[in-house]
């Protein structure tokens, strides 16, 4: 049985293996203010303000974020609606995660 652990252990995904906590409103905000994201193939900076900053292959998109039921939300010009995601965090690393369970994974910029 051990042996069986183990295996499944050795063969889970790398982001299965980290301990993703989800935050509180306060804790999101504490994670997202003042902060700039790196994704894949973009960046995206928070200000206090409520203003956010999204950047991918150098061109500038700004939104907006907000806290709603320990739910980080965003809204993009010239749409009206929001979009909201719970925020999870594994040591330096954050992933937003939709209702239908897209995620999507950041860390810090230096």
């Amino acid at each position: 049985m051990r042996r069986f652990a183990l295996i499944l252990a050795l063969c889970a995904p790398e982001s299965a293996a980290a301990d993703w906590v989800a935050l509180s409103g306060a804790e999101i905000r504490a994670a997202l203010e003042g902060q700039k994201l790196v994704y894949a193939n973009a960046t995206q900076e928070f200000r206090a303000s409520g203003k956010t900053l999204y950047t991918t292959n150098g061109r500038d998109s700004w939104g907006n974020w907000r806290i709603e039921d320990d739910q980080y939300c965003s809204q993009w010009p010239p749409s009206d609606l929001w979009a909201c995601y719970g925020l999870e965090r594994a040591d330096a690393a954050l992933r937003f995660v939709g209702d239908a369970d897209d995620i999507t994974e950041a860390t810090y910029a230096d």
